[in-house]
């Protein structure tokens, strides 16, 4: 498939520093064939360690990728954008053109691992995410289809 050919699809949550982090990571490691992928946050919190950690014990290398703000894609004509947290759906800037807005909530890894005591007591929240966004990201993108019929 070309790159012409491919869906442009953007997760977007509230820092983009840990959610949309791992579905941009899952999608080019799972779906570069069918996905051009991108994230962004409603804000910019920079990159959460953690994250890049739990990707990397996947084998997926997120530490390269930006801590980016939605306003930096403004002239970027995306297909879909996938809002995997309640505050970036509810905050949704509008995108212009043929963009289809669609949620996907996760759970948020760092306040879920707040009042964890010990390194791996708070990995175990980021695991079981990276696992529901991966599991989500592999239905990508037919479940995109079948949402909006």
């Amino acid at each position: 498939m070309s790159d012409q050919e491919k869906l442009k699809i953007l997760f977007l949550c509230t820092g983009n520093s840990c959610r949309s982090q791992m579905a941009e990571g899952w999608a080019r490691q799972l779906k570069s064939d069918s996905i051009d992928a991108y994230s962004a946050g409603i804000e910019t919190h920079g990159m959460n360690p953690y994250a890049i950690r739990a990707m990397q014990e996947a084998g997926v290398d997120i530490s390269s990728q930006q801590s980016t703000n939605v306003s930096d894609y403004d002239n970027v004509p995306f297909d879909y954008v996938i809002t995997v947290c309640g505050h970036a759906d509810e905050h949704c800037p509008v995108f212009h053109g043929d963009t289809t807005v669609v949620h996907k909530g996760f759970d948020d890894p760092p306040k879920l691992a707040a009042d964890e005591e010990t390194d791996e007591g708070k990995m175990q929240h980021y695991r079981r995410v990276r696992d529901e966004i991966k599991a989500y990201v592999e239905t990508l993108p037919y479940s995109l289809h079948r949402e909006n019929v």
